[in-house]
């Protein structure tokens, strides 16, 4: 009973949750300062035409019942059709999220791949000039706007130097080359043995990955730098250098141990606000992901697009954090 007491407390945290976001995206929706009615017919239709698509919509029920109906069309994976190319917006959010999702794949992990060491070096040597660095690295990430690092990068890198493919998320050449398998550009070239679609590939991904993997670097490293200090200065930290214990063992063993839990917190936050939050990078580098789709239906108005698409990176968000939980508990025996 205790265990399915838990669970069904999960799935009613996310249900509530979810409802919320449904809510939110719902008002905003009606708040916006755009009829979607003559964003469907134009400002030339007639008012018969008007009234018939106003009635379609549902637009003439209460509120309540408006509210109804968008919950169960999101449940069913209806978010209407995109005004831009008339097509399902569940379709198209198929087809750019995962672009995103491997953009920010990669940029976290570079993030915490080179953001923990740092993190932890930083307060093992807490004082000297490598902690001054990692100090440094991490200002220069949080404060620069990332739009001009973008532009920066694509001048130096692909510009001048040409080490990187540039805008875009493949060559020209290679556009509409890869059978879709999992929407993951690199995963599928691998899958299909085509090397050079992938070193094509890779070649575009590397810049903006780097930048979003520089953003992420400096939160995780800041946090790691931290929870490292606040260990290494507890009393069971000087027992084990008291009883000759190796500083690897005292560092990694004892103390980086006990801000896993912790970590997974900051990462799985980390990771979703690169997904949420890589408009501008998606923007400078013409990537196709959802960021930039969001961005181009707000500016042409099509709320349907914009609703569907922050739904889903709200879910996303929402299953990360779900996630760090269900680790949280997995790696801590208190937790249990």
């Amino acid at each position: 009973m205790p265990v399915l007491w838990k669970i069904a407390s999960v799935i009613g945290s996310i249900l509530v949750t979810m409802l919320g976001l449904l809510f939110v995206t719902f008002i905003i929706g009606r708040v916006m300062p755009i009829d979607p009615v003559l964003a469907i017919v134009g400002e030339r239709a007639s008012q018969s035409t008007y009234d018939a698509v106003y009635v379609q919509l549902g637009l003439d029920k209460p509120l309540i019942v408006q509210f109804l109906y968008y919950i169960g069309d999101v449940v069913r994976g209806d978010f209407g059709i995109s005004l831009l190319n008339a097509r399902p917006v569940a379709e198209d959010i198929a087809r750019v999220f995962p672009a995103t999702l491997e953009l920010a794949t990669i940029g976290v992990i570079m993030g915490v791949v080179l953001g923990v060491p740092l993190g932890v070096i930083a307060a093992v040597k807490r004082g000297s000039w490598i902690d001054q660095v990692a100090r440094v690295v991490a200002l220069v990430g949080y404060s620069m706007p990332i739009f001009w690092l973008g532009l920066v990068g694509l001048l130096i890198f692909y510009g001048i130097l040409g080490w990187v493919g540039g805008p875009g998320r493949v060559g020209i050449f290679y556009v509409d080359v890869m059978p879709t398998i999992t929407g993951l550009l690199l995963v599928d070239s691998l899958i299909d043995g085509n090397w050079a679609v992938f070193k094509d590939a890779f070649s575009h991904i590397i810049l903006p990955a780097s930048l979003l993997g520089y953003y992420s670097l400096a939160y995780i490293s800041r946090m790691t730098r931290s929870f490292m200090l606040e260990q290494l200065s507890a009393e069971y930290i000087t027992t084990a250098r008291v009883k000759g214990m190796s500083e690897w063992s005292v560092v990694w063993t004892h103390a980086f141990k006990n801000i896993r839990v912790q970590l997974i917190t900051v990462i799985a936050l980390s990771y979703a606000g690169l997904l949420e939050g890589s408009v501008l990078t998606e923007i400078i580098f013409s990537w196709p992901g959802i960021g930039s789709y969001i961005t181009t239906a707000l500016l042409a108005a099509d709320m349907n697009a914009v609703l569907g698409g922050t739904v889903v990176v709200g879910a996303v968000f929402i299953l990360l954090n779900i996630f760090s939980d269900l680790l949280y508990k997995f790696l801590d025996p208190r937790a249990k």
